[in-house]
């Protein structure tokens, strides 16, 4: 009994010393002790290393009143954690940023908070425990920034998500500190060639409204300037004052004189994306039928060792897939030709087949390219640059030649030529050689090499910055004819259409976000791409033991579907492994380790001698 005793106060004193040690803790992280990890691939809950040197680079003071509402679960938990980000920010700012965070309750802050721009407005939350009850606050849930003579707002935070929220502040700073520091942004996009506009309403169906690529840039990230740059058939020079060049899917051939002009631009250290192909789509055209041709882009890329061949790539590996519907129920159609291009480990070196460490692709895990054309890379001829392959398509991908294409979905397509990977997007960075050593220069003057290190990016192709289905399904815009027809669009392919909508919601987000990284490569601003992927949905868990996939070139699409579903058991299979593993693998390990111990100690007491 007295052992017993002994036993119980020292248990006791053990459980008061652990009590006091996690007290400790807590209170020393009251007063800046407090540190946290990060384990998430985005380091989502980390601020990003661009976030702290955008706001040190800053020349004035920035402050941020955090307008917010408590007395709900969510709505407490969303402000402790806007608190800790702002703290980061703070922290890492070197002086340069500061906050508030006020709960309006009184009249003087609810006016403050409305003369911002931020809205009151109700937020609710059923109870967990009734179903039939929930709870409402009313309030604000927004940020004002103020940057010298500049004051700005994010009207609204959604308090049901925090993912992406580092995104939207810093893409404000950045935004308010380059209006008060006057620092521009401006891209050229080419223009004369009959080129797919960014201001082209080609992402949606015409009844679902008219958003273009360009307007949802420039809402959303004003620091960026869009300016047309027409050559005038070569007579006309590009503005050393922009930042870089990009040219779209043009349908008219450019001259070699507006080529030298390009190259010419170049040679001054500027930076060229090329975001086009061979395959020439009309809009508002339903029968889908391509004109196969380069437009003089393959004589100006040739001379950078980047051979952009007169094809369309057609992926039957990794297509994309939409359900549509059948008289049986729901289907899914396959479309060999827009390339779902992932990241995928079982891939690697020259097998690989997204390049999510690349800036345009920056931690993405998928993305669409519509229309390709396939390229082949000669890196020796620019020895002193960087050639980088960042996309390709899968093993099982043909090409097919001629002057059209039939592209229309819902075909029985008929593979024909060799199955192998395709390029479909290069980088070349570095000291360029001018593409025209040798002919006539045509009174464009420039130097044999460029004066700095320069940049050329093409991602080939022709629909990527649109919606496909969209705007071959859409009518054509009677606007430019005159208000006599109501500015709705004639005609349209409700067939195409119904593609259109899914095509949307699976790969739109992500174009977008490639295009606004694309502008900040031409910017030479790649500083926050980090923070642009943690808008992104977190990669899930990658299965190195799921084997590669392997394509037969005589495979028919029902053996393709086979391995697809081999693929996913196997995945499966992996999943429940790891299930089983983690939640009662582990517990059932420590009961196992406890009971054995308990048998042990009872065997030696069994045996203890006291003589």
């Amino acid at each position: 009994m007295e052992k017993k005793r002994k036993a119980a106060a020292e248990s006791g004193i053990l459980i008061l010393v652990v009590a006091a040690i996690f007290i400790a803790v807590n209170a020393l992280s009251a007063f800046g002790g407090y540190k946290r990890y990060d384990t998430t691939q985005a380091k989502r809950h980390t601020l990003s290393t661009g976030s702290g040197r955008l706001l040190t680079s800053m020349k004035q003071n920035l402050h941020v009143d955090a307008y917010v509402t408590k007395g709900l679960p969510k709505l407490d938990a969303f402000t402790r954690d806007l608190r800790d980000l702002l703290q980061e920010y703070k922290a890492s700012s070197g002086g340069k940023f500061d906050f508030t965070i006020i709960e309006a309750k009184n009249e003087e802050d609810k006016k403050a908070a409305k003369e911002a721009g931020l809205v009151e407005q109700p937020f609710g939350e059923a109870s967990e425990t009734d179903q039939q009850s929930a709870a409402v606050a009313m309030g604000f849930m927004g940020l004002v920034f103020k940057y010298g003579s500049e004051k700005d707002a994010i009207k609204f935070l959604p308090p049901d998500r925090t993912d992406g929220l580092e995104f939207w502040i810093t893409n404000k700073i950045r935004e308010i500190r380059d209006k008060g520091d006057e620092i521009k942004h401006k891209i050229g996009v080419l223009t004369g060639h009959d080129e797919i506009k960014l201001t082209e309403a080609n992402l949606v169906p015409a009844q679902a409204g008219k958003p273009n690529i360009q307007q949802i840039i420039t809402q959303n990230f004003p620091f960026y300037t869009f300016e047309d740059v027409d050559l005038k058939s070569g007579d006309s020079e590009i503005d050393e004052s922009l930042d870089g060049l990009l040219i779209t899917q043009p349908s008219k051939d450019l001259t070699e004189k507006e080529l030298r002009r390009i190259d010419q631009f170049l040679m001054k250290g500027k930076t060229l994306a090329i975001i086009a192909s061979a395959v020439n789509m009309k809009a508002s055209d339903p029968s889908m039928r391509a004109e196969l041709s380069t437009h003089g882009l393959e004589k100006l890329l040739a001379g950078y060792g980047i051979e952009l061949r007169k094809d369309v790539v057609l992926d039957f590996g990794r297509s994309m897939r939409v359900l549509v519907p059948t008289q049986g129920g729901i289907g899914q159609a396959r479309f060999p030709q827009i390339l779902t291009v992932q990241e995928d480990p079982r891939f690697s070196g020259d097998e690989k087949l997204l390049d999510s460490s690349h800036p345009a692709f920056f931690r993405m895990q998928e993305v669409a390219f519509p229309y390709a054309s396939s390229i082949l890379t000669h890196p020796e001829k620019q020895p002193e640059a960087k050639m980088q392959v960042i996309a390709r398509s899968t093993p099982r991908s043909v090409r097919q030649e001629g002057d059209t294409a039939d592209l229309k979905p819902f075909q029985q397509w008929t593979p024909k030529g060799e199955w192998a990977q395709q390029i479909i997007a290069v980088d070349l960075e570095g000291g360029l050689k001018t593409a025209f050593p040798e002919g006539d220069k045509q009174g464009v003057e420039g130097p044999e090499k460029s004066v700095k290190s320069s940049r050329i990016f093409v991602i080939a192709s022709s629909g990527f910055l649109t919606n496909p289905f969209a705007r071959a399904g859409n009518g054509i815009d009677m606007s430019q004819f005159g208000g006599q027809f109501g500015g709705m669009p004639m005609g349209g392919d409700e067939n195409i259409l119904q593609l259109a909508g899914p095509y949307a919601q699976q790969a739109l987000t992500n174009a977008i976000l490639a295009f606004k990284n694309t502008l900040d490569v031409i910017t030479g601003d790649t500083d926050l791409l980090a923070v642009s992927a943690k808008i992104l949905s977190e990669p899930g868990l990658v299965y190195g033991d799921v084997s590669k996939p392997t394509f037969d070139p005589n495979e028919t699409d029902e053996a393709l579907k086979k391995h697809d579903d081999d693929s996913k058991s196997a995945r499966k299979m992996t999943q429940m492994a790891i299930q089983w593993i983690l939640i009662p693998g582990l517990p059932l390990l420590f009961v196992l380790y406890g009971v054995a111990r308990w048998r042990m100690r009872n065997t030696r007491r069994e045996h203890v001698s006291l003589a």
